[in-house]
Formats: structure tokens, sequence, C-alpha cells
């Protein structure tokens, strides 16, 4: 049974993706970078609030097929881009412009505190492992925290990136 859910999961994978080609990035210049997530868990999510605040683009670092089917269409419509590494995800987007935050619960500043840039490029990790990169590596990164004042450590990495969204959005009007 799970050998038939795992080919359909990934026949429905690969549709989406070929359609993921005809996106187009959205009102807002920012970006979304998933580095290394859990496939099964959030992306789909994130696409999804990606859709609904506008981003510019996912890029995926290390990220392999995942169920589309919770990002309820917006696969189709927020472009995807895929890169085996993080360097040539951090390449790209320096050339054009972006300045880089990263999310992290210990980081000392909030992103309250932040008016972002038109192109900003929003760095996320895995829940449990973090980043596939040494920060120390990249001086041209933020490391900001989300505000939280009830006694857990952080949030769920998909609710995290609507937070950072809503919070961009709301800055920038």
């Amino acid at each position: 049974m799970a050998g038939r859910r795992d080919r359909n999961l990934l026949l429905r994978y690969q549709k989406e993706r070929q359609k993921n080609v005809l996106a187009k990035p959205g009102q807002h210049s920012f970006v979304l970078i998933l580095d290394q997530l859990k496939p099964g868990f959030n992306v789909a999510k994130i696409f999804r609030s990606a859709e609904a605040f506008g981003a510019a683009a996912v890029h995926l670092v290390n990220i392999g097929p995942f169920d589309p089917a919770p990002a309820k269409g917006s696969f189709r419509k927020v472009p995807a881009v895929f890169h085996e590494t993080f360097a040539s995800c951090h390449q790209i987007l320096q050339e054009e412009g972006y300045r880089f935050f990263m999310l992290s619960p210990e980081a000392e500043k909030s992103l309250c505190q932040i008016h972002f840039p038109k192109k900003s490029a929003f760095i996320l990790g895995h829940e449990e492992f973090g980043f596939s990169f040494d920060s120390k590596e990249y001086e041209d990164f933020e490391t900001l925290s989300i505000p939280q004042f009830g006694s857990i450590q952080s949030l769920n990495v998909s609710i995290a990136t609507s937070v950072v969204e809503l919070n961009r959005f709301a800055v920038a009007f």
C-alpha cells in the first residue's frame, strides 16, 4: 500500500513541477529560501502562504519530492527554484541584489525591529537539524527571531514563514 501511495505522490509532484515552469513571480520582490526542510511536512504549506503574500519565488535547497496537495494549487503559481547547495542559491540571489535574513530562535534581534528592503531573502532551515551551511561563512546575513511569550522555544517552520511574510507585508505598507 505504501508503495502505491509513494508512486502517486511522486507522479503528482512531477506533474505539478512541470506546471510550475509557467508560474509568475508574485507582486512583491521578497523570496523564501527553504534550506533542507523535510519535504513531506512543510514545503507545500509554505508555497501556499508564499502565494498568499505575493512572494517572488521560493528557492529550495537540497529538498526532494514533496506532496503538492497541501499547497492547494499554489505550487503552480509561485516560481520554484531548485538548488543542490546553499552556496549556489546565495550566489544567484546576491548577484540579484538581495539582502539575507536568517530565522533563528536564539537571535537577539527581533524581526519586528527591522525595516526590510524590497529585495529580502528569508532563509528557513530544518526544524531539527538547522541549516546546511555555517552561517559564519556568510557575512551578509542578519539573524532574526520571532518574538514569543510562551514556553515553547520555536514555531513550526511553515507557521514561522507566514509570520515573517505577514510582518514584512505589514511593515512595507
